[in-house]
């Protein structure tokens, strides 16, 4: 299953329900297609750049989220679908990320452990001043 990472912009409201009903409503339904929730970041209240109208209504702040998930190109098509009906989405983007989340995920570095300058310096001083790197 492709890895996609969707951005939305939703409509602010004071109760923090709303947001989290949106959320849950978009969790819930890519795992009833099979699919798999990654991720979710709430990134906060912003203003918008520039007033932005969705719905009849002109908005200029929102309730920006991300998730990151995998799902078939159905399921993808019928969160889109759930998403331009859903009254408190202003905007909503979904990126592919790659078609599996190892495409994504960096492999793991190499690294090598010098603890020779963790020792303190062996003539019984105590300063570090002496060393020369």
């Amino acid at each position: 299953m492709p890895f996609y990472q969707m951005l939305c912009i939703a409509s602010h409201f004071r109760e923090y329900k709303h947001i989290k009903e949106l959320v849950t409503m978009s969790a819930k339904h890519v795992m009833d297609q099979g699919g798999v929730v990654r991720n979710i970041e709430y990134w906060g209240t912003r203003t918008l750049p520039q007033p932005m109208r969705r719905h009849r209504q002109v908005y200029t702040i929102g309730d920006y989220w991300t998730m990151y998930f995998d799902t078939s190109p159905h399921g993808l098509k019928s969160l889109t679908g759930v998403i331009r009906r859903d009254p408190r989405v202003i905007r909503w983007t979904m990126v592919k990320q790659g078609d599996k989340v190892g495409d994504v995920v960096l492999p793991r570095e190499k690294t090598v452990t010098r603890t020779d300058y963790l020792n303190p310096p062996r003539d019984g001083s105590t300063s570090w001043s002496g060393l020369n790197f």
